[in-house]
């Protein structure tokens, strides 16, 4: 092939096939280069062992050369204390490749994505600058094009190419990677991503990554691509896995090579390969395709061409009025009931009988507090629900599993009807029972609320299209007990935007407090479940002021705890609960009763003595 006087990308494509180089990082590793560290910062540090790379691929049969700059973005390197030299990497990358690609291939600037398979971020324009600074440092070093890769969510790469397309008339590789066949993380059908990405400027579309040559090629037949799109494909060898103790890609040159000719029948025109692919992936295709022609794009007679519609989904009726329903009419009580701590069910369903039997509208099970092991709040809800009738509210902290662990919660949730849940951070672990245990903390807070409401939209987390749409009603915390409530409020204003349809704040112990929770949030659209616990004894008031995260006692309330004991002491805390709810009930339809130890007696009495208020005050506002 001789490109010693380059056509445009764009004109040379039209009508000839091109093979594309392979992956860059599975090279360094087999050459020594350990996992963990920035495979960007050797074209400073080792540039001879990137130019062997880029010459092996290129006497393999590659005209196509990426640089190596994929995570060489200023958010990328700051892992590694190297966002200073985002300039530096990126125009060297371009001269190493140049010299390892002579005259007679393509350099293009490789740009990856900065969410980089995170957790999708609802809005990204931080991320302006930052491909903007990589781009003009490629641009400015002499490419002969950019490609944008790996991108999982079709929205970011909108966000790149709306920055980079006015930069610059260079061609505009544009390739997505999916996680299931034929749709983005973020929602979008293939046939719409492409489609919005011709629109937006890209002139080269594709996917890479993430998927093997079989998984890619079925994502081609079934989508719609736009009339005179040039297509590329870059996938991975296959499906990552363990072969003897080491983790290895499996698929063959050979069967990169048969891959090759198959994606070529679906119209793609430039072919590369993506992790696990070598320089022997690259000869095979080139030898393949060699001498063959481009085949004219020829578009699946149905392909899915919108995100599917709400009539594609079943919902599930609500049996009862949600606690966001009820909280609208009248007085509503949450009441939080702790799991046990060991295998004994049958005094904690006892007491959700008798507080759901006294009128609570809710019982809400933490997913183990201050990061101490109890029964799975998941099993009790069921319990509660499919035994006795009572509707659970479980917590879910981001602790304790990862994004696979956390949907598949969810939807387990889902399947036994449990659809209150409020979203927690949750403890870390090294302060619980079992201090060794992992904290995992996928997501924030923030994250898994908009998440949890994507399922409501009938979208995995990972962008999969479910069958039924999750009917979740999500909560969120609030602590009021803090110096500056003004940016507690900002960051509670953060959880609605996320998507939360209700709040339940920290327990309160004064009435001027739960004034100010009122001022401070009756701009917020959500109802507010005020928090009250009652205190159980001096110690117990001691303990919760002095060492407990997010509690702050008066020194009214603490006086008073000191000056009895006992079972006085415990009618002291209910009598000092009741003089609150006085005044929560005053500025609240949402109570949330936290119960102290277990001692649902005491809960009891405060769920009678609100609903006996409550319906005083109805009367009093008739007469």
């Amino acid at each position: 092939m001789d490109l010693t006087a380059k056509k445009d990308l764009r004109e040379y494509l039209r009508d000839h096939l091109l093979v594309g180089d392979g992956a860059m990082a599975t090279q360094l590793y087999r050459s020594g280069v350990p996992v963990g560290v920035s495979f960007e910062e050797l074209c400073l540090t080792n540039p001879r062992l990137v130019y062997d790379v880029h010459k092996a691929y290129y006497e393999a049969g590659a005209r196509l050369m990426e640089t190596n700059t994929f995570g060489a973005n200023r958010d990328a390197l700051a892992r590694y204390g190297l966002e200073h030299k985002v300039t530096r990497i990126n125009r060297v990358a371009v001269t190493i490749a140049r010299e390892a690609a002579q005259d007679d291939a393509y350099v293009v600037g490789s740009i990856g994505s900065i969410i980089a398979g995170r957790v999708r971020k609802k809005v990204l324009d931080e991320y302006r600058d930052q491909f903007e600074e990589q781009a003009i440092a490629l641009l400015h070093a002499g490419v002969d094009g950019l490609i944008l890769e790996t991108f999982l969510d079709l929205e970011e790469l909108l966000l790149a190419i709306d920055v980079i397309r006015p930069l610059t008339g260079l061609p505009l590789i544009c390739q997505l990677a999916t996680l299931d066949v034929g749709r983005t993380r973020d929602g979008y059908t293939l046939t719409e991503a492409f489609s919005q990405l011709q629109k937006a400027g890209a002139d080269i579309i594709g996917l890479n990554c993430r998927l093997g040559p079989a998984e890619i090629l079925r994502s081609f037949e079934s989508a719609s691509v736009p009339d005179g799109a040039l297509l590329s494909a870059f996938p991975n060898a296959g499906r990552l896995g363990i072969s003897d103790g080491e983790y290895a890609y499996k698929s063959s040159p050979e069967y990169f090579a048969e891959s090759a000719l198959r994606l070529r029948e679906q119209g793609v025109r430039l072919l590369g390969g993506c992790c696990g692919t070598t320089p022997d992936h690259v000869r095979a295709m080139a030898e393949a395709l060699k001498g063959l022609a481009p085949l004219p794009r020829v578009n699946p007679s149905e392909a899915l061409t919108e995100r599917p519609s709400v009539a594609s989904y079943s919902v599930r009726e609500r049996q009862k009025p949600s606690i966001v329903e009820r909280v609208k009419t009248g007085t509503t009580i949450i009441v939080e009931f702790d799991p046990p701590k060991d295998l004994d069910t049958e005094g904690f369903l006892t007491g959700c009988f008798e507080l759901h039997k006294a009128g609570a509208d809710a019982i809400t099970l933490a997913d183990n507090s201050l990061a101490n092991v109890r029964m799975s709040n998941m099993a009790l809800g069921a319990i509660m629900k499919s035994q006795y009738g009572i509707d659970p509210l479980v917590h879910i902290a981001c602790r304790d599993r990862n994004l696979i662990g956390q949907q598949s919660h969810l939807m387990g949730l889902h399947a036994l009807g449990i659809d209150q849940v409020l979203v927690v951070t949750g403890d870390p672990s090294r302060f619980g029972d079992l201090p060794g245990a992992s904290s995992v903390f996928d997501v924030t807070s923030f994250d898994l609320i908009r998440m949890v409401k994507q399922l409501n939209e009938g979208i995995s987390f990972s962008g999969r299209p479910l069958k039924q749409k999750a009917q979740f009603i999500v909560g969120a915390a609030f602590n009021p007990n803090v110096r500056h409530i003004e940016a507690a409020i900002k960051r509670l204003e953060k959880k609605v935007e996320a998507g939360a349809d209700f709040i339940m704040t920290q327990p309160v112990y004064d009435a001027e407090s739960i004034r100010l929770v009122h001022d401070a949030t009756k701009h917020i659209k959500i109802p507010v479940f005020i928090g009250i616990m009652p205190l159980t004894s001096s110690r117990n008031a001691e303990f919760l002021h002095n060492e407990v995260p997010g509690i702050k006692l008066s020194d009214e309330a603490r006086e008073r705890m000191r000056r009895v004991q006992g079972e006085a002491a415990r009618q002291e805390g209910i009598k000092m609960a009741k003089e609150l709810l006085d005044v929560a009930i005053t500025y609240f339809n949402g109570i949330y009763l936290i119960t102290p130890f277990n001692y649902y007696q005491m809960s009891v009495e405060l769920i009678q003595y609100v609903r006996q208020q409550s319906q005083l005050l109805k009367t009093a506002a008739k007469a």
